[in-house]
C-alpha cells in the first residue's frame, strides 16, 4: 500500500523503467514503424523543385562563353581543325577563315580551353598564319582576343592590314604582337603611332589569354590572363581604312620593338573580334573559361 502525499503527482507507469530497457523500447517501435508492412521508413523523402534546373554554365566552356557574345562578333574562330584550309566561323556570321601556308594541329595537354574538344593551331613561324574572306572597313570600337603560346619572343598576334596575304600591304595597325623580350604589344595608328605594352614577358611557353579593346570613351586596354596590363586613355581614335584581319602573320614595318620575325612561332586556340569593347566581367568570364 502507498501514501501518497497532496501535491505530489502520481508516478507515471513508465517511471521505474531503466533507461537500458527504455531505450530498447524505444528501438522495437522504430523498427515497427520501418519495416512493418503497408509504412513507410521515416527515413524516405522525396523532394520535387518545379524552377530550378540543373546545367553546365554558359561560361564553363570557350564554346559557351564565345555563345554569350557572339551577337556583337565579327567573326569567333576556335581553331580545332586538323586537316584543309578553312578556320569554321561559330559566330553565325558565315565568315569563315582561310588557313594559308601549312596547317599542323596539337592536341599536347595542357591546352587552352580543356574542357573544350579538339585541337590548337600550331604555326611554324615561316609560312603559316590565318586570313579572314572579306575586305571590310575597319572597326572605330572593337575588342580583339585570342589564347597563344610561344616560347619565341617576336611576330604577331592579330592584326588588321589592307593585304589579304603577302608582307606587302601599305596600311596596317590595330595590332598585338610580341616584343623581342616577350612583351605583349597593342597598337594603333592615327596619323602616328600609338601603342601600349605589358611590363612582363609572356613567351615562356604557357598559355595565355589576350584582350585587346579599343574605343573612343575608353581608349587602349590590354588584357592578359583576365588582369589589365596596360592602358592609355589619350588613344581615342584609330585610322579607318578597308583590310582583312589577319593571325600569326603581316607587316610591322615601323612599329617599335618589333623583333626579327613579323611571323608568330607557336600556338593559337579562341580566335575573335567583336564591334564592343568588353567589360572586365566578360573578360573574365572568357578567360576562366580557357583555364
Amino acid at each position: 500500500m502507498s501514501i501518497r502525499t497532496p501535491g505530489n503527482p502520481p508516478l507515471a507507469p513508465w517511471r521505474g523503467l531503466g533507461i537500458t530497457a527504455l531505450t530498447f523500447l524505444l528501438i522495437a517501435v522504430i523498427a515497427v514503424t520501418a519495416f512493418a508492412p503497408g509504412t513507410s521508413s521515416a527515413y524516405v523523402a522525396k523532394i520535387t523543385n518545379n524552377t530550378d534546373t540543373a546545367a553546365t554554365a554558359a561560361n564553363f566552356t570557350c564554346t559557351g562563353a564565345y555563345g554569350v557574345d557572339k551577337a556583337n562578333a565579327l567573326f569567333q574562330y576556335p581553331l580545332t581543325e586538323t586537316t584543309g584550309t578553312v578556320a569554321a566561323d561559330i559566330s553565325g556570321k558565315n565568315a569563315n577563315g582561310t588557313y594559308q601556308g601549312s596547317l599542323a594541329s596539337s592536341t599536347t595537354t595542357p591546352i587552352a580551353c580543356p574542357r573544350d574538344t579538339g585541337s590548337s593551331y600550331v604555326l611554324n613561324g615561316s609560312t603559316s598564319y590565318l586570313t579572314t574572306p572579306t575586305q571590310v572597313t575597319s572597326p572605330a570600337t572593337f575588342t580583339l582576343e585570342t589564347w597563344f603560346k610561344t616560347s619565341v619572343a617576336s611576330g604577331k598576334i592579330v592584326g588588321f592590314e589592307n593585304g589579304q596575304t603577302g608582307t606587302a600591304s601599305g596600311q596596317y595597325d590595330r595590332q598585338v604582337y610580341l616584343s623581342p623580350t616577350g612583351q605583349v604589344i597593342f597598337g594603333t595608328y592615327n596619323n602616328a603611332v600609338q601603342v601600349i605594352t605589358s611590363p612582363a614577358g609572356y613567351a615562356n611557353g604557357a598559355w595565355h589569354h589576350m584582350i585587346a579593346t579599343f574605343s573612343a570613351g575608353t581608349g587602349m586596354n590590354l588584357y592578359l590572363d583576365g588582369t589589365l596590363a596596360a592602358s592609355n586613355t589619350t588613344y581615342t581614335a584609330a585610322e579607318p581604312h578597308a583590310g582583312y584581319w589577319r593571325f600569326g602573320q603581316g607587316n610591322q614595318n615601323g612599329w617599335p620593338n618589333t623583333g626579327t620575325n613579323t611571323f608568330f612561332t607557336g600556338t593559337l586556340r579562341y580566335a575573335a573580334v567583336y564591334t564592343t569593347v568588353f567589360t572586365q566581367a566578360q573578360t573574365n568570364n572568357h578567360y576562366a573559361a580557357g583555364r
